[in-house]
């Protein structure tokens, strides 16, 4: 049952952040940079490769979210929430911060990927603490 956890957390942090630049999409398009084809989406829009990863680092970061869980005894959706944002927000969040900060990336760009990788892991601690 744990492998399933993982794989459905996982999954569903990779469907938020589908839904996240969606929603998102203009904004994080204007600041981050990336290369825009002749009708202003992204040029490598039709490459796999950056949703395969996508997927894939969510579903690594759910299976250590799982782990850390269980040595934490967190079990409980109350408990799972509440340690997902934390690892998001204290965790992975001041990384991408540091990172775009070196680099001179915009401020908004933080925020946004921050707040991606937050609520995500908010989710994902939600998940995983259902099963």
């Amino acid at each position: 049952m744990e492998y399933l956890s993982v794989l459905i957390a996982g999954v569903a942090g990779f469907m938020f952040g589908a839904v996240w630049y969606t929603v998102l999409a203009d904004r994080w398009m204007a600041v981050s940079g990336v290369a825009l084809d002749e009708s202003g989406k992204p040029a490598n829009r039709s490459d796999p490769i950056p949703y395969i990863t996508s997927l894939l680092g969510a579903i690594l970061v759910a299976g250590m979210m799982r782990h850390v869980f269980e040595l934490s005894a967190i079990d409980t959706v109350g408990k799972g929430l509440v340690s997902g944002l934390g690892i998001g927000l204290f965790l992975v969040s001041p990384w991408i911060a540091t990172f775009y900060s070196f680099g001179a990336r915009p401020r908004s760009l933080i925020l946004i990927d921050g707040g991606y990788a937050t609520f995500g892991c908010t989710l994902i601690g939600i998940v995983l603490t259902l099963f």
